[in-house]
């Protein structure tokens, strides 16, 4: 019963870390990704989709991306919805294909984007001490309901924060690596 709980708590928090990372990947470090480009959607016969979904991303270098659209008529579509995504490039279309130029980042733009990265990490800090948070209840139930002792209760609280510190920690220390990647020039 308590292992359970340890269980789905350890993953839930994992998860929490997992999603962050996620979300690391649309933020722009001294290398483009074609990943700053996820959240951009283009209407396809109705339907919002994705960018990878009608054509070809590949970055070609440091600072350039490639958009080869699938079907040619997309072209001005997609020119339009990166411009409005506002992905720090103006979009190059010649007819075939796409082309991004991303400048250098300067170091206005590492803060900036070092500043989004702490909170997205804050973000997963409180989502894993919700998780606590719910673990910790599950436990005050068990025990209100005389299924576990007050002591087994005490001893289960202070496992579910070990986990919790845990995945802190991991987070802490997730932010410190990427801040020193953004940061490197």
């Amino acid at each position: 019963m308590l292992n359970e709980i340890y269980s789905e708590c350890e993953s839930k928090m994992k998860s929490s870390t997992e999603h962050m990372q996620r979300d690391f990947k649309t933020l722009r470090t001294g290398k483009v990704t074609t990943s700053v480009l996820d959240n951009v959607r283009i209407d396809y016969y109705g339907t919002m989709t994705a960018l990878d979904q009608v054509g070809s991303i590949i970055a070609t270098d440091a600072t350039t991306i490639v958009i080869n659209p699938w079907e040619k008529n997309l072209l001005a579509t997609i020119d339009n919805a990166i411009s409005k995504a506002n992905v720090g490039a103006t979009p190059n279309n010649d007819g075939v294909q796409i082309k991004l130029f991303f400048p250098a980042m300067t170091v206005e733009q590492r803060k900036e984007s070092v500043k989004q990265m702490k909170g997205m990490g804050e973000d997963a800090k409180v989502s894993v001490r919700n998780d606590r948070k719910n673990a910790n209840d599950k436990i005050k139930k068990l025990e209100k309901d005389k299924e576990i002792t007050t002591d087994e209760s005490k001893v289960a609280q202070e496992n579910v924060q070990k986990i919790t510190d845990k995945h802190i920690a991991n987070i802490d220390q997730i932010l410190k690596d990427k801040e020193a990647e953004i940061l490197k020039v």
